[in-house]
């Protein structure tokens, strides 16, 4: 329990430290797309592929793979960003951000296991 709760501890802080520096990215006049959580999501999935594809020992995976990417992923800012964006009636930015954020993370662990498995 006290590997996943560093490990929870080091993911959130690097999540908070990235979005404060990230934040958002205007696609159009008045329409922002969150893309420091995208990018948080993205690389935590890639990362969470490279550790499951590593096969680790069980302290280390729960320190990596449940603390770290754990506590560094974030769907729950994911649906609330969605919300928002619902709310501000910006039904295209939304469905692309789900779509993105669902679809490309899938891909991104699938690719960090792909490439464990190429270079092991």
């Amino acid at each position: 329990m006290f590997l996943v709760g560093l490990g929870g501890a080091a993911g959130a802080l690097l999540r908070y430290i990235i979005s404060e520096y990230m934040n958002v990215v205007r696609v159009e006049k008045g329409i922002i797309f969150p893309v420091a959580t995208w990018i948080i999501n993205m690389t935590g999935s890639f990362l969470l592929g490279i550790l499951y594809g590593l096969d680790l020992p069980s302290q280390l995976w729960l320190l990596l793979g449940v603390g770290f990417c754990g506590g560094y992923t974030t769907f729950s800012t994911f649906g609330k960003e969605v919300i928002d964006l619902l709310m501000d009636k910006q039904w295209r930015v939304a469905f692309l951000y789900i779509l993105a954020s669902a679809l490309l993370s899938i891909i991104a662990a699938w690719v960090g296991i792909a490439m464990v498995h190429l270079l092991v």
